[in-house]
């Protein structure tokens, strides 16, 4: 049995609803035309803190008992779920500790800071920062948000993809990538409820792609290192509970490479006039790679973040225009 469901989703759907916006869902002909499909994007770029992670965070700090709001919440992120719990914890008025990797993106430790948020650098990535929570838990108190293993942000997430069928009904493809899983989870449960025909392919970065050879290999699968510039994916472990719902529901994985994330981030600049971070150019990114997969479909690629560490705009632009003539 599923740790989430449809009808969990549409639960949550008012819910996230009541304090946030759904966001477009536009087609771009120039992306269109470039890969040789009906190319949709679902612009979670336009959330209040840029990025889709919101919607789980709205749902899961509005669910909390009072003992657990008066104890706190933590988190551990390499920005977006720490800015999805920081924006739900001002609006509930909870206090919120964000643990991030030391030399994580710059811009997404301001705004979790600029959101309230107390925020703490520790370890060299997203895994040692996880390790790093338990000691603080244990010394400080308080509830735990892990950023894939928790049934109301995974439902909370699903809303996202609840708009799309509410918008484009006939989609013979959603595409998105694969961080720890919440969002092609909750993508996997909405697609196959409401269009089982509908293929769900998860994308991860290839210096970081523990997610897809776990799905793969039936196993868990863990990374001793990672190297991506894209730090929206880049975990070394998979989640349980995620993995649980992706081996049951997803459809197939591609990994990319970080110079195909650059191309991908560069078109959407190009075509779109919109800024995106490594994870939101993996959905366009993977249908690059197999544009003859899906030539004359009706592909949606999510769009998942904009928080994009502006110095890596010139290298994005360089590979860009280089490998687009």
């Amino acid at each position: 049995m599923l740790p989430v469901t449809y009808e969990d989703v549409c639960r949550a759907v008012p819910v996230v609803h009541r304090y946030l916006r759904p966001t477009p869902l536009y087609e771009w002909p120039g992306l269109s035309q470039w890969l040789g499909c009906r190319l949709l994007v679902k612009h979670e770029n336009h959330q209040p803190v840029g990025a889709f992670k919101v919607r789980g965070g709205v749902y899961l700090v509005g669910r909390l008992s009072p003992q657990e709001r008066d104890a706190g919440i933590w988190g551990v992120s390499t920005g977006n779920h720490g800015q999805s719990l920081a924006y739900a914890s001002r609006l509930f008025g909870v206090r919120c500790t964000i643990v991030v990797p030391e030399g994580n993106n710059p811009d997404k430790n301001r705004a979790i800071r600029l959101l309230g948020a107390e925020l703490i650098e520790k370890g060299r990535d997203f895994d040692e920062a996880r390790g790093y929570v338990e000691s603080l838990i244990a010394e400080r108190g308080g509830r735990y948000v892990h950023s894939a293993n928790e049934p109301d942000l995974i439902a909370g997430v699903g809303s996202m993809a609840w708009e799309v069928f509410e918008e484009e009904a006939e989609v013979d493809a959603v595409v998105a990538p694969i961080g720890l899983g919440s969002g092609i989870a909750s993508t996997c449960i909405v697609s196959k409820a409401r269009r089982p025909q509908t293929e769900v392919i998860g994308v991860q970065a290839e210096g970081a792609a523990a997610v897809v050879e776990s799905w793969r290999q039936g196993r868990m699968v863990t990374y001793e290192t990672m190297q991506t510039w894209a730090e929206g994916m880049a975990t070394r472990m998979p989640a349980e509970m995620t993995l649980a719902v992706m081996r049951e529901l997803l459809d197939d994985a591609i990994v990319v490479n970080d110079d195909e994330l650059r191309v991908a981030a560069y078109e959407i600049l190009k075509q779109t006039h919109n800024l995106a971070e490594g994870a939101g150019a993996a959905a366009l990114a993977a249908v690059a790679r197999q544009r003859d997969r899906f030539r004359g479909k009706t592909v949606v690629t999510i769009l998942s973040g904009g928080n994009l560490d502006l110095a890596q705009l010139p290298r994005i632009l360089e590979t860009g225009r280089v490998s687009l003539g």
